[in-house]
């Protein structure tokens, strides 16, 4: 019975996202994760797929944050753990740990491993916060964008993963 309310939620929410598009309201409408404690907003065209945790195959004389390799469909990934690479605690490999393969669309097969995916988040449903520009020494990596806050309180900050990828410290996983 479970399955069946399941399939009509899923179904529902199915035309649900057809109808918008039709209307064009995706072109709003980002990708959330979450990262540690964070959450974060990337563009659809460039997050790719999204997999639960695949093994994966450590790599000698690396950085602690990069997590290892991941064999997907005979291709192979390198998978940096997002939250080790940021400085905070490494995300638990569970069944919620997911995998995004982020690079293929800018030419590199480069996965980031995140604590979660949270689904389609619209931003005509979130608020903007003031921009860094209005607070000065914030220091915020190049590959992070604006911030938003959700009904509930929660923060999002906006991921520029093209960025992300193009980052030396990010493509240096050599120690």
């Amino acid at each position: 019975m479970a399955k069946r309310i399941s399939l009509r939620e899923f179904q529902a929410s199915l035309v649900e996202r057809l109808t918008s598009a039709k209307r064009g309201e995706t072109a709003q409408a980002l990708l959330g994760i979450v990262s540690g404690k964070d959450h974060f907003l990337l563009e659809l065209s460039d997050s790719g797929e999204v997999l639960p945790l695949p093994p994966l195959t450590s790599v000698p004389l690396t950085k602690p944050w990069f997590a290892g390799m991941a064999n997907v469909r005979g291709a192979l990934y390198s998978v940096v753990d997002f939250s080790a690479f940021r400085g905070l605690e490494p995300t638990p490999r569970n069944a919620e740990a997911r995998l995004l393969l982020v690079g293929a669309r800018h030419g590199s097969n480069a996965a980031l491993l995140v604590n979660r995916t949270l689904g389609l988040r619209s931003l005509a449903r979130l608020h903007a916060e003031p921009s860094a520009a209005e607070h000065p020494g914030e220091g915020a990596p190049a590959w992070t964008g604006e911030r938003f806050s959700d009904d509930e309180g929660r923060a999002w900050t906006r991921l520029y993963l093209k960025v992300l990828l193009e980052d030396s410290d990010f493509m240096n996983v050599g120690i």
